[in-house]
This record gives C-alpha cells, structure tokens and sequence, in this order.
C-alpha cells in the first residue's frame, strides 16, 4: 500500500466521520425534514459517500468517531457545515447546538471556547454569511 492510498483512507475516514455529525444534527429531532434531506444529499455528494456508506451511517450516526481534519481551516468548514445543518429544517432546537458544541469540542476548539464559537457559528449563519465570511469571523472569535 502506497502512502497516497493511506491518505487516501484515512482523507475518507475524516469524510465519514464529518457526514456522520451532520446526520446526527439532522436527526435530532427524530425527523429528516427536506431541506435536512437535500443538505444530506448534497453533503453526501461533497464527501463522496457512497450509497451504501449512507444508509449505514443513516442507521446509526453514533458509531462513527469524529475524525478532525488537522488544517484549522478545514475544522472551520466543518463547523460551517454543521451549523447550516442546524437551520435546514427552519426550527433551531436547543439539542441540536448541544450536539454542535459537543462536534466542536471534538473539531479541537476548545472546550472553554466552544459555546462562544458556536454562538457565533449560529449568529453568522443566520445572517447568511458565506464560508469565507464565516471563516474570517470564527478566526476572530477564537483567537486565543
């Protein structure tokens, strides 16, 4: 096995574990709405998650770990991600950014400074900014 096929796997594992959390967003609430369905699909597709991959994790989210990305910028797409997943049914439930702050935590943001960049995860995707938007201001948020 070459390394670039260890990447590989390893690049698919983060991808799963990524559509995983988003699963578990959307099924908070025991429903899929369909704007929840259509952010699934199209992550799906992003993350090149096969058919397959996405029944299984559909099943049963919880029994894939989060694989944080080691670039910052990557765990602040995922972030982005997560928290638009939030908004998909038009309902924000308090669960849901539990869930998201408890991603965070796992996406390496501190625990002391998760709900403070959650917070503004919501708050920025409310306002409809866009990731490179996002990005600018989570930096801020979690400048240490």
């Amino acid at each position: 096995m070459s390394i670039s096929d260890l990447y590989s796997t390893g690049k698919h594992k983060q991808e799963i574990g990524h559509f995983a959390s988003v699963v578990k967003i959307a099924k908070t609430d025991g429903i899929i709405s369909e704007g929840e369905q259509l952010l699934l699909d199209r992550a799906a597709k992003k993350l090149n998650i096969s058919e397959e991959e996405y029944q299984l994790i559909l099943k049963n989210p919880e029994k894939y770990p989060i694989n944080a990305p080691v670039s910052y910028d990557e765990r602040i797409e995922r972030l982005y991600r997560l928290t638009r997943m939030i908004f998909a049914d038009e309902d924000v439930a308090k669960e849901e950014v539990g869930i998201l702050r408890k991603i965070a935590v796992a996406l390496h943001f501190s625990a002391e400074n998760a709900e403070k960049v959650c917070d503004e995860a919501v708050h920025l995707v409310l306002n409809d900014n866009n990731l490179d938007d996002f990005t600018a201001a989570i930096k801020k948020v979690n400048a240490n």
